[in-house]
């Protein structure tokens, strides 16, 4: 049994302001963990649905659409770290792993891949439930924002106007960027904290016939070359034998 009761988090018997109705996709193998779970979530007035693998997590993640996701790391057929990697690849569902191992380097693999929190084993049920309030305010609040503007610290692209600009020196700069640039910016901006495989920046920002990866990083090299003429060092981020993000745009 891995949950700790704890009184700090009162069980809410109705659902968090504007969060009426969330679909709850629970990705755990442990059936008695998954079937509390649902329990304290139900009650504070949110929706719920039981994957006990990998496999059926994607396959109702696919088919149900889920507001949130809570993730197991060690499940049978495909563990949480390849979902997630999935579930990402998809879309920007909000994810919350669930993992048995107190340590930094897992934390930061799921939050590399994309996770937008963490809870350690052993938890109390009503935690995760705050935790699930939490994320799912803060991903609406994002999605209300105009999605047509990125901004990331020094950085702002307006896409309708498909112009990029970066503060130095209190002085917005123009970005002269190609077309592949413009794209590969704007797809890291969207997710700063997410690495991009080559593969996906090779599939989404480059034209059609572009098959190799290495191109990728060519395009990459010459983005930097031209923030770097600008004062901006260090963006995008090259995460060794996995691809790329953001970084800290500054």
């Amino acid at each position: 049994m891995t949950l700790r009761p704890t009184p700090e988090y009162p069980i809410s018997k109705t659902a968090p302001s504007g969060l009426n109705s969330a679909l709850i996709l629970i990705a755990e193998d442990e059936c008695e963990i998954a079937e509390i779970l649902m329990a304290y979530l139900q009650r504070g007035g949110l929706r719920t649905v039981h994957a006990r693998d990998g496999r059926e997590a994607l396959a109702l993640h696919s088919a149900l659409k889920p507001d949130l996701v809570l993730l197991d790391v060690l499940m049978p057929y495909i563990d949480g770290w390849q979902v997630l990697s999935e579930i990402r690849h998809r879309g920007e569902t909000p994810v919350i792993m669930l993992t048995a191992f107190d340590q930094d380097i897992d934390k930061l693999m799921g939050l590399r891949i994309g996770a937008d929190d963490y809870v350690v084993k052993p938890f109390n049920p009503a935690e995760v439930v705050a935790r699930v309030a939490a994320v799912l305010r803060r991903t609406k609040a994002d999605g209300a924002a105009d999605s047509r503007l990125l901004r990331v610290g020094l950085f702002q692209i307006d896409l309708d106007q498909h112009e990029a600009t970066v503060t130095c020196r209190d002085q917005p700069h123009t970005l002269d960027l190609t077309l592949t640039e413009f794209k590969i910016l704007a797809t890291l901006m969207r997710s700063p904290k997410r690495v991009f495989s080559r593969g996906e920046l090779l599939v989404g920002c480059l034209p059609e016939g572009d098959t190799q990866e290495r191109t990728v990083d060519s395009h990459i090299s010459k983005l930097r070359r031209k923030l770097e003429g600008l004062g901006i060092h260090g963006t995008p981020v090259s995460v060794r034998g996995v691809g790329y993000r953001f970084g800290d745009g500054v």
